[in-house]
């Protein structure tokens, strides 16, 4: 297969009344699962270079690796820059990614309009969507205020037409991490104003733990992207975990065992998202 246009999966799902799964790699195991995960599921995938692997490998090695392996499979993939600062967006783009997240959700709310269209202006001109944040996105178990943390309907509104960004990131009671205690209720009623006011794709982070029925409730709104990390690293974990109980084994054999276990994790998103058997062979030439 090969890498597609990251608009017209999104717009596919968008048509069909589903979502793309975007999920987080860490090394070459997990970087495999997701694409065997795709390829098992004939879905199309957000290959996502995060936070946890940018320190970990650099960007460009990050960008590479998963490329090499991604360039090997049958999937159907995009290989996308998650939560990026602004200097790190520009390398991204010099390096050949095909998605962009720009993260100014933490600046000043003029500050944040301002950076994201010259992130948009650039990006574009390579042909490259651009997916922003708007409002802020707590940890998982930590004690905040709801209401200054959700996305600003109006604001969500004003930045998307002054910027022009192609999907919109919003927080509307998700979490990153999966929550101990009681998770909190998504905001099903904004979700569908602020997609009224955007009219483009929105997408949530912090998708693991959520339940079914608030998946399938946030993709009718208008969420067709579903970020998710921390459900298919606990899979990747138990994995290796099982290995290690049975005494001293191979690092490779564990390793091994978190990749399959990884790998059903994510088949089980691609079909809970409604992306399972949606890949359409269309690659970026």
């Amino acid at each position: 297969m090969g890498q597609v246009d990251p608009r017209h999966i999104v717009a596919a799902a968008s048509d069909g009344g589903y979502a793309v799964g975007a999920f987080n790699m860490h090394n070459p195991e997990t970087t495999e699962a997701l694409v065997r995960a795709a390829e098992q599921a004939e879905s199309p995938v957000f290959l996502q270079v995060g936070r946890a692997i940018v320190p970990h490998l650099g960007i460009h090695a990050a960008y590479e690796m998963t490329r090499r392996i991604a360039e090997e499979s049958e999937a159907e993939y995009v290989i996308h820059l998650d939560h990026g600062p602004w200097d790190e967006v520009f390398e991204a783009i010099k390096l050949g990614f095909t998605s962009i997240m720009y993260d100014g959700a933490h600046l000043p709310f003029e500050e944040n309009i301002r950076t994201t269209r010259k992130v948009v202006e650039v990006a574009h001109e390579f042909g490259i969507p651009v997916e922003a944040e708007l409002g802020k996105i707590p940890d998982a178990d930590e004690k905040v205020d709801w209401a200054s943390y959700y996305t600003d309907v109006a604001e969500a509104e004003r930045f998307v037409a002054e910027t022009g960004v192609d999907f919109l990131a919003i927080s509307v009671g998700i979490v990153h991490g999966v929550p101990l205690a009681d998770p909190q209720p998504l905001d099903i009623a904004r979700i569908k104003e602020i997609k009224a006011a955007t009219g483009i794709p929105l997408v949530l982070h912090g998708a693991s733990g959520l339940p079914e029925h608030e998946v399938r409730e946030a993709m009718a709104a208008g969420v067709h992207k579903f970020n998710a990390d921390t459900d298919l690293r606990h899979a990747f974990r138990a994995g290796m975990e099982d290995v290690w109980r049975q005494g001293d084994r191979q690092l490779e054999e564990a390793m091994a065992e978190g990749r399959d276990r990884m790998v059903a994790a994510t088949v089980e998103k691609m079909r809970l998202y409604g992306c399972a058997g949606r890949a359409r062979r269309t690659v970026l030439a």
